[in-house]
């Protein structure tokens, strides 16, 4: 029996093309089904991070190789240079583990090795000494520091994409795209710095949740271009609601969060809410859990108010834990009613649950 890890491999190996994979998996998905009870459980959400213990054997030893490098590099030629040798390090390493062994958890944290040194390195050339005390500065970090002005971050943001680019024409792993879309918001952040400095720090915050939502939008593009998901842009759309979902929601429930009071710690519980509810129609677990730390300490500050003090850290994991279990117990049944909410038109342009 053909699965969906089947046909992804056929499109990644160039046996089919993206459309004839989409048509194959329908055609599966409207024969016979199995038997009752033998049915191949099937997740919408499905992705390859590891294929086999050798790939966490390989990310241990990427993680010890390059670790004493960048201790080595740093401390001789400097943290321009220094990171600068990590990036090739990384590109190098790839042609072979990414390249020729194909292998996934070693290619995604060589990326993101790469990608940081590349960042980082253009950052520390630009910024001198107003990185001092940043062992490895990220572009979130680059776009906060007021004292820096705008040259690091279009500089490194511009860098950043750049290289990222040929990266992806050179691997095409999945999450170089939402690299590029990080490096992308931190050039435009960083023209906008130099174009109105006073406008763009008072309007931070908003213009976190503008670059989170046109994440969002580009990662909604890939997912509905794949509603089958059974091809690589699937896996580039998870990466691109990993990055937009702390982009909306750390602006937002921060904000809250930091007010203080009953009605906001209500407002970051309903925000969460409404969170699940769009994470569930777009079937995206990922949208969620950068509002579960907020949801923690706002539930903590419920059960503080309720008189529990002592049980606050106890009760609040317990609650958590238990939301968390509910919602993945019932994803698929509760996905099938948010989809009858909505207008047909969209939902049927989503990924359907199990049975819909």
């Amino acid at each position: 029996m053909i699965t969906i890890d089947h046909l992804r491999r056929a499109v990644a190996e160039g046996i089919i093309t993206d459309v004839q994979a989409n048509a194959l998996d329908r055609l599966a998905r409207s024969g016979a089904m199995p038997p009752p009870g033998l049915e191949e459980p099937r997740d919408d959400e499905r992705l390859r991070f590891v294929s086999g213990f050798a790939d966490i054997f390989v990310t241990l030893g990427l993680f010890l190789f390059l670790g004493a490098c960048a201790h080595f590099g740093l401390s001789a030629l400097g943290p321009a240079a220094g990171y600068a040798l990590i990036a090739v390090l990384a590109w190098g390493l790839a042609e072979f583990f990414t390249l020729r062994r194909r292998m996934a958890l070693p290619s995604i944290v060589l990326l993101v090795l790469f990608a940081l040194a590349v960042q980082s390195s253009v950052a520390f050339g630009l910024a001198g000494s107003g990185l001092a005390g940043s062992s490895w500065p990220t572009l979130f970090d680059l776009m906060t520091a007021d004292r820096l002005g705008p040259a690091p971050l279009i500089g490194s943001g511009l860098a950043t994409l750049a290289l990222v680019t040929l990266h992806y024409r050179r691997f095409a792993v999945p999450v170089t795209v939402a690299a590029g879309a990080a490096s992308l918001c931190a050039l435009l952040f960083g023209v906008l710095l130099a174009v109105a400095p006073d406008l763009t720090l008072a309007a931070r915050n908003g213009l976190f949740i503008a670059a989170g939502l046109g994440v969002f939008a580009l990662a909604m593009r890939f997912d509905l271009s794949d509603p089958a998901r059974v091809t690589r842009r699937t896996d580039i759309a998870f990466w691109l609601h990993l990055l937009a979902a702390p982009l909306i929601v750390h602006p937002i429930l921060g904000n809250l969060t930091a007010g203080g009071g009953q009605a906001a710690t209500l407002g970051v519980l309903a925000i969460v809410l409404g969170l699940a509810g769009i994470a569930l129609a777009v079937d995206r677990r990922a949208l969620l859990v950068s509002g579960l730390v907020y949801a923690g300490i706002a539930l903590g500050s419920l059960v503080r108010d309720a008189g529990f003090a002592g049980s606050t850290i106890p009760l609040s994991l317990l609650t958590l834990g238990a939301f968390i279990l509910a919602l993945s117990a019932g994803w698929h049944p509760l996905r099938a009613l948010v989809l009858r909410a909505l207008p047909r038109p969209l939902a049927v342009r989503l990924p359907h649950p199990i049975g819909a």
